[in-house]
């Protein structure tokens, strides 16, 4: 299980924290907190493994809150404001929920949590090879698919197209991109309404696409940019203490 603790200054956005960790069997909630400064002193006495933590609170808002501890748990913040995801990706959280989210969404982030805290075969009865592979229906046919083959994943209707390494076609599968989306890890991100892209095969970054070889060439989206540069902006090595370059407009 997972420890947990919800925090957020309005009543009822804490509440549906406390009822969407009730609904994922691997959560468990340790204590809910209606400020920072009631988390801080919650954690002087208490651990927990995860925070689902609200960044815009008065006293102390969120981010700074996770900068004041000296070994913070895994993070996932939860706000209103979009201009905040470059900053939470700094400080490693695991995901940014962006008011107003359903359960789909914390799924999603939850799924995260677990990828990063538990063991693959805890609570789902899988074993490490069904944990790193799922099956898709295509045609009259199920084909199992290792998730380190897939480059990325384009949208087509009501369709994906599933792109594998070494496969020159992809497999077609009808499938909704938010449903593809909550089921990959986190080595993988969404960075256009169509495209999902597995960020350990991405050649290079050229203005506002992502180059996956040299004969593909995916767009950048507008509402992906700032969560894309947050990625880029954590492992960009350009010997100054300077983020990575941003995208042109």
């Amino acid at each position: 299980m997972i420890r947990c603790l919800a925090i957020d200054d309005e009543p009822l956005a804490l509440q549906q924290l406390v009822a969407y960790i009730s609904k994922v069997p691997f959560l468990e909630l340790a204590a809910q907190c209606h400020s920072a400064i009631e988390a801080r002193q919650f954690l002087e006495h208490d651990t927990v493994d995860a925070l689902f933590c609200d960044i815009n609170m008065p006293d102390l808002n969120g981010m700074d809150f996770v900068k004041t501890l000296a070994a913070p748990p895994l993070v996932v913040f939860t706000t209103a404001y979009s201009e905040y995801a470059v900053e939470g990706f700094r400080v490693n959280a695991v995901d940014y929920l962006l008011k107003p989210f359903g359960l789909q969404e914390f799924q999603r982030a939850a799924n995260r949590l677990k990828e990063r805290l538990l063991p693959k075969t805890e609570n789902t009865g899988d074993t490490l090879e069904a944990a790193d592979t799922i099956f898709l229906k295509t045609d009259y046919r199920i084909v199992k698919v290792n998730l380190a083959d897939i480059r990325y994943v384009e949208a087509m209707s009501e369709y994906l197209k599933v792109w594998l390494e070494g496969e020159a076609k992809p497999i077609i599968t009808l499938l909704s991109m938010k449903k593809m989306e909550e089921r990959l890890p986190a080595c993988f991100m969404r960075i256009h309404r169509s495209y999902i892209v597995n960020l350990n095969k991405i050649r290079e970054v050229n203005k506002n696409r992502v180059i996956m070889d040299a004969s593909t060439y995916l767009p950048i989206g507008d509402l992906y940019k700032d969560s894309f540069q947050a990625y880029l902006d954590t492992r960009f090595l350009g010997g100054r203490s300077t983020s990575a370059p941003s995208f042109s407009t």
